[in-house]
């Protein structure tokens, strides 16, 4: 397991903290391997969610960081969504 999924997992988990995320999503992160974020928080894993957001680890720490924009990175297509539409908007509107 990698210590870099490891601290991601425990910032999505500050990020989480307050928020109102009741569904399952997974980050995919290309050549590290996946967060699943769900009720309980998020934790280094790759169970099945109901989306799976794919991007390679320069987004995804963009992203976590708040330096890109969920949203911009997939109509820039450096994030990929797979699955439920709505759950990845939910999650977007709960990292912001």
């Amino acid at each position: 397991m990698s210590d870099t999924l490891e601290k991601a997992a425990a910032a999505l988990n500050d990020k989480l903290s307050g928020g109102d995320f009741d569904s399952t999503a997974k980050f995919d992160i290309t050549g590290m391997g996946a967060i699943v974020l769900d009720e309980n928080g998020a934790r280094v894993s790759d169970d099945d969610a109901e989306v799976t957001l794919s991007a390679d680890a320069d987004t995804f720490e963009q992203i976590l960081s708040g330096d890109l924009n969920p949203t911009g990175a997939f109509m820039s297509g450096k994030l990929s969504v797979d699955g439920d539409m709505s759950v990845a908007m939910k999650l977007a509107s709960v990292l912001a």
